[in-house]
């Protein structure tokens, strides 16, 4: 039997981005990605990314994440969901180990690097998700692009695509954002899982499209690598941001609104880093029932 099963979980969100934290310190082996899809297959706990919570590795920082998306992938980094966990690990009694926290920063290890976690308020948390990648074999790219500002890639006849010349920015997970006068004028349920599996993104990529209403307002929906359509996705706002900084479309910080709500994005100077703040909500706590890993132990063998 899984040793997920009767585990305890808690159903948050990030401006409607569906969020599991699973709290696995003191020994738990990785999740599998059948049983993160196992989690993800029950109602009440189905998530647009599972962040699973593991003893720290490097000394000085709280704790180490490993993210999963609903199809089983991992995801290198989820700016919603870290502010579900800074929210757990600061104010549930059971993750926190009965310390609450008022104020305060985390250190958080993931796979794209140090995610530093400072809370602004009772439900508010500032992520610094660290500098973007903006060459084409970090973001990574199946081939060399001079300027990654503006790709060639298109959707469509040659003589009038669809979609075209997108932006692309890894902010640990790989992002291409086409600019659009009105994104909810696209099938983006129809045209992100084609652009997503294209064979110019070798780790498939988040799909994003974006207006820019004003020089600090951009306005996002978003195809999420691994998960879908999403109501809001953090690291798709931070890259959205410094796409549209570098094209100096917008400054160095916006509000960006997703369908969920908005978050404020800034692309600090002096060292590079980006800084997204927002909300987050606890919708619930619950326990995993055995019987959600019966069919992933059995495929497993």
């Amino acid at each position: 039997m899984s040793t997920l099963a009767d585990r305890r979980y808690l159903k948050m969100n990030g401006l409607g981005n569906e969020i599991v934290v699973i709290d696995l310190r003191g020994g738990r082996a990785e999740i599998s990605p059948a049983e993160a899809r196992a989690v993800a297959g029950q109602g009440e706990s189905r998530f647009d990314q599972l962040m699973a919570i593991h003893d720290p590795v490097t000394a000085g920082t709280d704790a180490r994440l490993l993210i999963y998306n609903t199809d089983g992938s991992r995801s290198g980094a989820c700016g919603n969901g870290t502010r579900c966990v800074a929210w757990a690990m600061m104010e549930d009694a059971a993750v926190s180990r009965g310390t609450i926290r008022a104020e305060g920063t985390l250190a958080l290890e993931s796979e794209a690097g140090l995610l530093e976690v400072t809370r602004r308020g009772p439900l508010s948390f500032t992520v610094d998700m660290g500098p973007p990648r903006l060459r084409w074999d970090e973001i990574p790219l199946a081939e060399p692009f001079a300027d990654t500002r503006a790709i060639e890639l298109q959707v469509g006849p040659i003589d009038d695509p669809v979609l075209h010349t997108p932006s692309v920015v890894s902010m640990g997970n790989p992002h291409a954002i086409f600019w659009v006068e009105d994104p909810d004028a696209y099938d983006l349920a129809r045209l992100g899982p084609m652009l997503e599996n294209h064979p110019i993104f070798p780790e498939r990529a988040n799909i994003s499209l974006a207006a820019v209403r004003s020089r600090d307002h951009i306005v996002l929906r978003v195809w999420e690598r691994g998960a879908g359509l999403t109501r809001a996705c953090g690291s798709a706002a931070c890259a959205a941001l410094v796409a549209a900084a570098r094209k100096r479309l917008t400054g160095r910080e916006a509000t960006v609104t997703l369908p969920g709500g908005d978050l404020r994005i800034a692309w600090r100077e002096e060292d590079g880093h980006v800084l997204m703040t927002g909300p987050v909500e606890l919708e619930h706590d619950g326990v995993l029932a055995p019987a959600l890993f019966s069919a992933a132990e059995a495929a497993a063998g």
